[in-house]
């Protein structure tokens, strides 16, 4: 998936959330200081989990999985997840005044993804009103929302096909970029500043909309040449960015400048707003 770290929100605290095998799973150690306000909470999950462990019974192992989630410098951690079950399991050795209000939070937060399965327009609708509220224009909303779906549909492809999830899919991604704008997503986010925020969310109109084309293109050769394996979906990245890159080069000509821009979209939208 592009984005799999989300955040909600309980009382103020952040807990990083991901979605896996079709339903939430949260990061423990937030859950952990969001109960306690513990001022480790890494290191009270670490005593609680030998205690429950040994005097409880609990493994571990068959509530809690390793998922990467994103970290305060940016950067993918694998990280203790457990999904809402195994979150109210643990929440039940607790001792915390918040666990009722804990548990009817999680309630409502889990079951959103369960709405979002059920009835997949509410996370479209979601989506879209998440980023109204960021302020982007509904033009630019469409584009994006339609990138986010040409890109699970080769995500799809990528898993059917035999690539691992994250590193090989950033493997084939920084392929598809590299030969669609000259630059991987790494240095792109460089190239506009850019930290912890999603690239494409930065991205203007021709950015996306090449962005669009490259992972598009790769979709179609895989499905047409029934590709699998790393080494031949590279390949096949590699002559899907080309595509977007040949267009791209032709759109710069006209125009005279380039397309990959510095600029934050939004930010001119906004300065656009204010005027």
């Amino acid at each position: 998936m592009e984005v799999i770290t989300k955040i909600a929100i309980f009382k103020k605290k952040k807990v990083r959330r991901t979605i896996h095998e079709n339903e939430w799973w949260f990061s423990v150690v937030d859950v952990i200081e969001a109960l306690t306000d513990s001022p480790n909470p890494r290191v009270y999950w670490g005593v609680f989990k030998g205690r429950i462990e040994k005097d409880e019974g609990i493994q571990l192992f068959t509530i809690c999985k390793q998922l990467k989630l994103e970290s305060s410098d940016g950067k993918m951690y694998e990280t203790d997840c457990a999904n809402t079950e195994g979150v109210l399991r643990i929440i039940q050795s607790i001792p915390s005044p918040k666990a009722e209000l804990f548990k009817r939070w999680l309630a409502r937060v889990g079951y959103e993804r369960v709405q979002e399965i059920e009835n997949p327009e509410l996370a479209t609708k979601r989506t879209r009103l998440l980023y109204k509220l960021k302020g982007y224009p509904d033009s630019w909303i469409e584009k994006r929302l339609r990138g986010i779906a040409i890109r699970e549909e080769l995500t799809d492809e990528w898993k059917k096909r035999g690539a691992q999830e994250q590193r090989d899919y950033e493997i084939l991604t920084a392929e598809i970029s590299k030969a669609t704008f000259g630059i991987t997503p790494d240095d792109y986010k460089k190239l506009k500043g850019l930290k912890r925020q999603n690239l494409r969310d930065h991205m203007n109109d021709f950015e996306l909309i090449f962005t669009m084309l490259g992972e598009r293109s790769t979709t179609e050769i895989h499905r047409q040449e029934a590709s699998a394996g790393v080494p031949k979906l590279k390949s096949d990245a590699n002559r899907g960015g080309k595509i977007a890159g040949v267009a791209r080069k032709e759109l710069e000509k006209e125009l005279g400048r380039s397309v990959v821009s510095k600029k934050n979209f939004l930010e001119k939208s906004n300065r656009r707003l204010m005027k």
